[in-house]
C-alpha cells in the first residue's frame, strides 16, 4: 500500500471520528428527549409533605402521567415546609411542593437560586384549605371570632411559616397585630395539634386534613377559614436550580402535572363526574394516609391548569419585609419562573 492511500485511510478515520463526536455533543443532558422523540427516563427526587393540596401529584404519580415522561419519583416526605424549601434551594431533592415561606424568601434574598414554577394550593372562597381554629373550650368560652384572640396563646409550625403570614394577616385584617398575641412555634404540625388538644395553646392555625381530623375528635372549632379573610397563593411547586437546568426534563414534569391538575379540577372543583371524584378522594386518602370521609370533607382548591398566583408574590415578599422577616432586598421575578408550565401547556 503507498502513503497515498494511508494518508487517505488515516484522513477519512479522523473525519469520521469528528462527525461522530459532533452528534454525540448534541445531546440536551441527562433526561433529555431524544432526536427521535424517545423520552429518556430521569430520576426526580420530590420533598413535600402528607397535606390534600398536594393531590395533582398524588395523581400524576398513582396515574403513571410521570411515567408517561419519563421521570421516575422518588418521593420524600417532610414534616415541615421551611426544611423542604432549604433541601430545594441546595438541590438535595429536585422538586419541592410546600408552603412558601419567609425562609424561602430570604434564601433567594441572599442569592440561593430556588424558582416558584407552579399552584400547589390557594386560599380561594368555598374551599378548606387553611382554617384559624380554637381549642373547643375556648370556642364555648367565646374565642369565636379574629378580635377574641387577643392576649391568646397561638400555636403555628415555626415563625416566618404560611401559618405566621396568615395569623398576621387575620389580625391585621381585624385592626390587630402579631403583637396582640403570644405566638407559640411548635415545630411541626402534629405538635401544633397534640398543643391544641391538651390545652397548651388557645388557638392555631392548621391545613386540610389536619382541619377535619380536629373537629372530627371534637378538641378543636373553626373560627373561620383563610380564604374569607384574604385571596392567598399559599404554596407552590418550587425547582431547585440543578433540576432548572435540564429544561427538557423541567418542562415534561410540568407537562405531568398540568394533566393532574386538570383530572382534579374536573372532579372536584367542576364535579363533572361523581365516579372521578371517588377516584380522587381514593387516591388522596392513600397519600395522605387519612380517611376517605375526610378526605372529602376538606378538598382544596387547586388551579385547573396549575397556574401560579404570581402576583400574590409580590404581596408575599412586601409583608414580609415590613415585619423585618427578609433580610435584604428581593422582587418577585428573582424567585418566579412559570416557563416550565406555559412550555408544557403549549405541547
Amino acid at each position: 500500500m503507498n502513503l497515498k492511500k494511508v494518508f487517505a485511510m488515516i484522513l477519512a478515520g479522523i473525519l469520521a471520528l469528528t462527525v461522530s463526536l459532533s452528534f454525540a455533543g448534541c445531546g440536551k443532558g441527562p433526561g433529555s428527549t431524544s432526536a427521535g422523540g424517545e423520552k429518556k427516563p430521569v430520576k426526580v427526587t420530590l420533598g413535600m409533605l402528607r397535606l390534600t393540596s398536594s393531590a395533582p401529584l398524588f395523581i400524576a404519580m398513582e396515574k403513571g402521567y410521570f411515567k408517561d415522561e419519563g421521570i421516575d419519583i422518588d418521593p420524600q416526605w417532610f414534616d415541615a415546609a421551611q426544611p423542604i424549601a432549604v433541601a430545594t434551594a441546595s438541590s438535595k431533592v429536585d422538586v419541592g411542593a410546600t408552603g412558601i415561606t419567609a425562609g424561602l424568601y430570604n434564601m433567594a434574598a441572599k442569592g440561593q437560586k430556588l424558582y416558584i414554577v407552579a399552584d400547589k394550593g390557594r386560599e380561594e372562597k368555598g374551599y378548606s384549605s387553611s382554617a384559624l381554629l380554637a381549642a373547643s373550650a375556648e370556642y364555648d368560652n367565646g374565642l369565636t371570632s379574629i378580635e377574641a384572640l387577643k392576649g391568646k396563646r397561638v400555636g403555628i409550625t415555626q415563625k416566618g411559616s404560611t401559618f405566621h403570614y396568615m395569623l398576621g394577616r387575620m389580625l391585621e385584617a381585624k385592626g390587630l397585630s402579631l403583637d396582640d398575641v403570644t405566638i407559640v412555634p411548635l415545630g411541626k404540625l402534629s405538635a401544633v395539634m397534640a398543643a391544641l388538644q391538651s390545652g397548651q395553646i388557645d388557638a392555631c392555625i392548621l391545613n386540610e386534613p389536619n382541619i377535619t381530623k380536629v373537629r372530627n375528635e371534637g378538641y378543636g372549632k373553626v373560627i373561620t377559614q383563610v380564604s374569607e379573610i384574604m385571596p392567598y397563593q399559599t404554596s407552590g411547586i418550587f425547582y431547585s436550580p440543578e433540576f432548572a437546568k435540564n429544561k427538557d426534563a423541567a418542562v415534561r414534569f410540568m407537562k405531568a402535572y398540568n394533566k393532574a391538575c386538570n383530572e382534579y379540577y374536573s372532579a372536584v372543583v367542576d364535579k363533572k363526574d361523581p365516579a372521578k371524584l371517588d377516584e380522587m378522594v381514593k387516591i388522596i386518602s392513600k397519600y395522605v394516609k387519612t380517611p376517605e370521609a375526610d378526605i372529602r370533607l376538606g378538598l382544596p382548591y387547586v388551579d385547573k391548569n396549575g397556574v401560579l398566583m404570581a402576583d400574590d408574590i409580590k404581596t408575599q415578599i412586601d409583608w414580609y419585609s415590613s415585619h423585618g422577616m427578609i433580610d435584604g432586598k428581593l422582587d418577585a421575578k428573582d424567585v418566579v419562573n412559570t416557563s416550565f408550565l406555559e412550555e408544557a401547556m403549549k405541547k
